[in-house]
């Protein structure tokens, strides 16, 4: 049930509270206070009606629910471990990094070990005298800064009043399921939890990794499986077996109990017809190992379930519909290759850009396009629209990411569309779109909203405090602006290093903060930290005065110099915090954070977001998400300039699908019903009963189905 409570306060910023028995006279009012104050100190509030349903349990209950209630805030914000760093004054007396070195060097002279070291022909810096561990105690370093200032510019995130545990965890868990979008991989551990817990079900789980984790559920209860394709069935041994539903890894299955094989089998003889065989070809391997755990040869009623393994290990054909799209195209038969794609309308959509560019007529394929876009997914749309969008003016290059947020870019070779192609294309886009929004009543949009981006996929973005999607856009207030990364090895010794790299309005003239640079004219590195022991791990900082800075973009940038990567790690997370000069404060204050989020995507080199200083003076940042692959060891900022400069430049100058698209598309649909639509970064305490409200956590459930 903690589990529960935790998934519910940290990803909708709610607390799961029954309706009490009657009012109980006591101290229950003095400790929701007392709860509230300690929330503040942390950047959080209770919200009014939170804050009289606490001072109306008793005391004791409170104090419990308290307890559990800041321990899931602090870990949202990162203030669950002890930030230290490694110039205590950080960030004042940031020493010159000559200096710096050239003390250690002088200090190592003195001692007639480390001076064996220096004198000979190899000298590695990282191994001279106290280099790369701290040198103080985390309270020394409390002892030598003053207390924050409070300012009303703080973060203040409100703590709503939720229902039950029950009603909580059932909506989470139908939103989840019920995504349009693909999860993060957070998500759908979060997502088997509460399959695990809730009976119920959303009536459509259109995405295939989250139908798996359902199956898991609807498997146990000897219920029929929702499949429609081979894979769906790989997908459920998969996740019954501990391993990866996403199939991007291979799984090592379990012996499964009869009763399981049989389901299985039964599964698949419903929807193993010869149309799609061919998609076993992808997985063949896992296909295989699976056959060897089912046994088809000992179920003879299921002969079609039998074809799958049969397709697997060569002895049937089987030619995939992919393939048969292929060989249509590369004999320019174009009209066959769209004859055959409106059999699949999202795949058609997909591939509209290329076959405008390649069929001989492109109105034929607006013609299919259009009757594809009534059977297509709401985010196959979508995707396409943005797609679309950007072809309407010649790109510097294109960028393209993976699952994991590894990205890399390429020149941008194909062909210009026609004008008049693309505004049909758009038209038959936005129509479609349209039609499939509900009514929503009277709309109220947040104007800080719009520029987020709309979420097309949620893999590469890991869940936090202050998340957007890829490509979103928003303000930065404050005077000063400090990064920050947290991490704890797991086995080995790990040298993580924070870095930001610098440069001009034309992606050039770079200048970096680093462990090789500690100090420029605007900004200050925390110093260097070459490994993270438990229990306490390892912080580095890098600060900015903004109003100083000479160049207008900045990008943050995590590094593996040696050791784990990200998802290896015990634990690692980057984020920011904005503040006044004059508040001081320690090197982490949880109430200036603005942005908390963990590490683990499979790149050595990670690129979060991108500070922009727009032609008015002000300050954004643009959310990345995007993960380089790096070297095996030893990555610095300046050995990615290029790289990070090539995709930020394409992330920044691409033109997303942001909310102000959705708004728009809803207005046309408003009308005087009686309930309210709500769109905003925080859902107002005023909206009326029965209100609709869409916050970044739920930007998702905006995508038409």
């Amino acid at each position: 049930m903690d589990t529960l409570e935790s998934l519910v306060i940290t990803r909708r910023l709610r607390v799961p509270i029954g309706t009490p028995a009657g009012s109980t006279p006591g101290w229950g009012e003095v400790a929701a206070r007392q709860l509230d104050a300690a929330l503040l100190s942390v950047g959080f509030t209770c919200s009014a009606a939170l804050l009289e349903r606490l001072s109306r349990l008793p005391g004791e209950t409170v104090v419990d629910l308290g307890v559990r209630i800041l321990a899931a805030v602090r870990g949202l914000v990162g203030d669950h471990v002890q930030h230290n760093a490694y110039f205590i004054d950080f960030p004042a007396n940031v020493p010159d990094t000559l200096e710096f070195w050239a003390g250690l060097l002088r200090e190592a002279l003195l001692d007639p070990v480390a001076a064996a070291r220096v004198q000979s022909p190899t000298l590695d810096l990282l191994t001279l005298p106290g280099y790369g561990r701290y040198p103080h105690a985390y309270a020394d370093l409390l002892a030598a800064h003053a207390e924050l200032i409070p300012l009303a510019g703080d973060r203040v995130t409100v703590l709503e009043l939720g229902g039950s545990l029950e009603s909580e965890a059932r909506e989470l868990y139908f939103s989840l399921a019920g995504s349009e979008v693909p999860l993060a991989a957070e998500d759908l551990a979060a997502l088997h939890i509460l399959a695990s817990f809730c009976a119920d079900e959303p009536e459509c789980v259109p995405v295939r990794e989250n139908r798996a984790i359902v199956n898991e559920v609807r498997l146990a209860a000897g219920r029929p499986l929702l499949v429609d394709t081979v894979t769906d069935v790989l997908r459920l041994a998969c996740g019954c077996s501990g391993g990866d539903v996403t199939l991007a890894t291979p799984t090592r299955f379990r012996s499964f109990r009869r009763a399981e094989r049989r389901a299985f089998l039964q599964a698949l003889d419903a929807v193993a017809i010869p149309a799609k065989l061919g998609d076993v070809h992808r997985y063949r391997e896992q296909w295989k190992r699976l056959g060897e755990r089912l046994h088809p040869h000992e179920y003879p009623q299921f002969p079609r379930a039998a074809h799958v393994f049969e397709v697997a290990r060569g002895v049937r054909e089987a030619a995939s519909f992919d393939s048969r799209v292929e060989a249509a195209l590369s004999t320019g038969r174009t009209a066959d290759a769209v004859e055959l794609l409106e059999n699949a309308p999202g795949a058609l959509l997909r591939r509209l850009d290329h076959l405008l560019r390649t069929g001989p007529s492109a109105s034929a394929v607006l013609d299919a396009a259009e009757r594809a876009a009534t059977g297509a997914s709401g985010r196959v749309l979508v995707s396409l629209r943005e797609h679309l969008q950007n072809r309407l003016a010649p790109a510097a290059g294109r960028v393209f990411t993976n699952r994991y947020g590894r990205a890399w870019t390429a020149p941008d070779t194909r062909a210009p569309l026609e004008q008049e192609v693309l505004s049909r294309a758009l038209a038959v886009l936005d129509e479609e779109i349209t039609r499939r929004l509900g009514d929503p009543g009277e709309l109220i949009v947040d104007p800080d909203v719009l520029d987020v981006a709309l979420p097309l996929s949620g893999k590469a973005v890991s869940p936090g405090l202050g998340i957007l999607p890829r490509g979103s856009l928003s303000r930065v207030d404050g005077e000063l602006l400090r990064f920050f990364v947290h991490w704890r090895q797991a086995e080995r010794r790990t040298d993580y290093d924070l870095s930001a790299l610098m440069l001009d309005a034309s992606y050039d003239n770079p200048t970096h903060i680093s462990w090789t640079n500690y100090t420029n004219g605007f900004a200050e590195y925390s110093g260097d930290l070459t490994e993270a022991p438990a229990p306490h791990g390892a912080s580095e900082f890098i600060d900015i005065r903004l109003a100083d800075a000479t160049q207008p973009i900045i990008i943050p940038q995590v590094n593996v110099y040696a050791g784990e990567q990200f998802h290896e790690a015990a634990e690692a997370f980057f984020g920011y915090m904005t503040r006044d000069a004059e508040q001081k404060g320690r090197p982490f204050e949880p109430r200036t954070v603005r942005m908390k989020s963990d590490l683990r995507g499979s790149g050595r080199v990670a690129l979060p977001l991108v500070f922009l200083r727009g032609d008015d003076g002000d300050w954004r940042v643009k959310w990345l998400h995007l993960y380089l692959k790096g070297h095996p060891g030893f990555n610095q900022v300046e050995g990615n300039r290029v790289t990070a400069s090539l995709l930020v430049r394409s992330i920044v100058e691409r033109d997303y699908l942001r909310v102000r698209y959705m708004a728009d598309l809803l207005r046309a649909k408003a009308s005087s019903a009686g309930h309210t639509t709500y769109i905003g970064l925080e859902a107002p305490d005023d909206l009326p009963a029965g209100s609709r409200a869409y916050t970044p956590a739920t930007l998702h459930e905006l995508i038409p189905a």
